[in-house]
């Protein structure tokens, strides 16, 4: 009884830490840009402020696409999928399928950023600590504007390290 018991917490523990390292390992910018669809993301993002500036502060895949909550990281992680699926059969895997399949895939995030009140993008700024006084005047009118109207971060700044769709195009839909 004692031996299937200590297996029993050794394959816990094994399993744990496996899945541990695995959510880990692909929550890396080395896993998101492996694939070479995301060559161009990559190469846009890294053109921002989010991807280089003065500061050396800069964000990588997993700050704006990865909660950092457990159950919200693991609900986007099993969405995710669908794309490294995209990729295996050939939806995805090539920087035109890629292109293709933009608009659906910026919709879908966009709406994961609206629902959760753009979680991810307040991980890094915290609207309690900015010194409004140091915004421009239109900065600071808009913000305002938009914590009142209950707008959140994406709302205005969408596009911010990704280029969006500029036409009306169909943006809901299925990989």
């Amino acid at each position: 009884m004692i031996k299937w018991l200590a297996a029993g917490v050794l394959l816990g523990v094994l399993g744990v830490g496996a899945f541990s390292v695995t959510l880990h390992e692909t929550s890396t910018e080395q896993f998101c840009t492996s694939c070479h669809e995301m060559e161009t993301p990559m190469a846009r993002l890294l053109t921002t402020s989010h991807g280089s500036n003065r500061h050396g502060v800069v964000a990588d895949c997993a700050d704006c696409h990865i909660p950092a909550s457990m159950g919200p990281k693991l609900v986007r992680k099993i969405e995710a999928a669908r794309e490294v699926w995209g990729h295996l059969l050939g939806t995805l895997d090539t920087p035109a399928a890629y292109e293709a399949h933009k608009p659906i895939m910026q919709a879908r995030e966009r709406a994961r950023m609206v629902a959760n009140d753009s979680a991810e993008c307040r991980g890094c700024h915290d609207t309690s600590r900015w010194d409004l006084q140091a915004q421009s005047g239109v900065a600071r009118k808009q913000h305002k504007a938009a914590a009142e109207d209950g707008k959140t971060c994406i709302t205005c700044h969408e596009g911010l390290a990704h280029p969006v769709p500029r036409d009306d195009e169909n943006l809901f839909g299925s990989l």
